[in-house]
């Protein structure tokens, strides 16, 4: 599994560490958050709430897993408004973790893989009028199920802030 690690930092993500699925902790007020809508996604999304299902149905699903990977993308900014920066930073995240998620499919077919944001697969989703028109490929976030990715990064020995002027984008990949 150590290999896992190396070969994510080799792969392009600026950080990455073992996971151990026991610290997982689904929380009702991790949910509450999106509920407040604050990214426009909330009740528009087949990987959002409500329609990625409920706490309950997210915790009993990440407790089918006994270990993990999480990786990171940290991005340097010019000031604390660089918002040009944090953006690609973002989307530098959700490239790599799509593409290794990709990569790691064929040895870890069951994996669940948590991303960060909202799903962006679609240039406008098919919720709730449609089926998801490409589950094979969308992504839930760890937010989304419920966890507070600083807590799930501290209980496995990463880092979650690296300092003044920098931004970091979190996904894991749940391995059984």
């Amino acid at each position: 599994m150590d290999n896992l690690v190396i070969k994510a930092v080799n792969y392009g993500f600026s950080h990455a560490a073992l996971l151990d699925a026991s610290t997982l902790r689904a929380r009702s007020e991790v949910r509450d958050m999106c509920g407040a809508d604050r990214c426009n996604r909330y009740g528009k999304n087949w990987r959002c709430p409500p329609a990625c299902g409920s706490i309950e149905e997210n915790a009993q699903a990440m407790s089918a897993y006994r270990t993990g990977l999480i990786v990171q993308t940290t991005g340097e900014l010019e000031d604390d408004f660089d918002y040009e920066s944090m953006a690609a930073a973002g989307r530098r995240q959700k490239e790599l973790f799509i593409s290794f998620r990709d990569e790691l499919t064929g040895e870890y077919p069951g994996m669940l893989a948590l991303g960060n944001g909202a799903c962006t697969e679609c240039a406008k989703c098919a919720y709730p009028d449609a089926p998801c028109v490409a589950p094979e490929r969308s992504v839930s976030s760890m937010e989304a199920f419920g966890l507070v990715v600083s807590d799930v990064c501290e209980k496995n020995g990463l880092g979650y802030y690296y300092g003044p002027r920098t931004i970091t984008y979190t996904g894991c990949y749940l391995l059984q």
